[in-house]
């Protein structure tokens, strides 16, 4: 007689899998806690952290993402946050018993009393996922450096805009009121109206690049991109000293 199939069920991971580099991956675990905490006795908490923890991949220990992935969906669907929505959700989730049960929802919101500090610890936590990822991709960077049939050229330029998506995703969004644009933008407005010349910021030197823009202004992000050896360098050097 054969005997009956039992299937286990496959283990859960604890913690983000991240490679053994004989080092603690960064993390701050109490300061998940805490913002998991404040967002289950603070229902309008979310919309202070939104843009910075962007998705749950940003929390280190796994149990914690799939409570954040909760919230998440809750506040997507405009519905309140506490223990026992993010409890039901959980279990539409099907994540309630990985996650600890009720016990450990109801534990993370003993962690803090107010949503007072939600934003800072959330920094922290973004701080320190990012921090991972740029362990990720020095690590996966080196790796290709090593692979002979690679080109050192597509390298550079792979390297380049993995690095720029990290900053890219470290930039924060912040919302402002038209009351405070408005007037700025009008003296701006005016000081444009009095200017003789064509442009309204910081001369490069480079007469037709100036009359494109204007100048380069106190808002612009600048970013000087080409192939390698094609002059990038000189050229910065040559504006930063007609610009001095």
């Amino acid at each position: 007689m054969e005997e009956p199939i039992v299937r286990k069920r496959k283990k859960q991971p604890t913690y983000d899998e991240f490679p053994d580099f004989g080092k603690l991956p960064p993390q701050a675990l109490e300061e998940e806690e805490a913002v998991l905490g404040a967002l289950m006795i603070e229902s309008n908490a979310f919309s202070q952290i939104s843009e910075i923890l962007r998705t749950p991949d940003y929390f280190y220990k796994v149990t914690h993402r799939k409570i954040f992935q909760a919230i998440r969906t809750l506040a997507a669907e405009g519905k309140p946050i506490d223990m026992l929505t993010v409890k039901d959700q959980l279990i539409k989730d099907k994540n309630l018993d990985d996650v600890g049960g009720m016990y450990a929802i109801a534990a993370l919101t003993e962690k803090v009393a107010t949503a007072a500090h939600i934003e800072e610890h959330a920094k922290i936590i973004a701080q320190k996922y990012l921090a991972r990822r740029m362990i990720l991709i020095s690590n996966e960077i080196q790796t290709n450096a090593f692979d002979a049939s690679k080109d050192v050229d597509e390298l550079i330029q792979e390297a380049e805009g993995k690095i720029f998506d990290i900053s890219q995703t470290n930039h924060k969004k912040d919302v402002v009121s038209i009351a405070e644009i408005i007037p700025a933008a009008i003296k701006r407005i005016e000081e444009a109206s009095k200017n003789t010349g064509f442009t309204t910021g910081i001369e490069s030197g480079f007469y037709k690049l100036d009359e494109l823009t204007s100048g380069w202004q106190r808002s612009d992000l600048i970013i000087m991109a080409a192939r390698p050896a094609m002059g990038k360098t000189a050229f910065v050097l040559t504006m930063a000293k007609n610009m001095a």
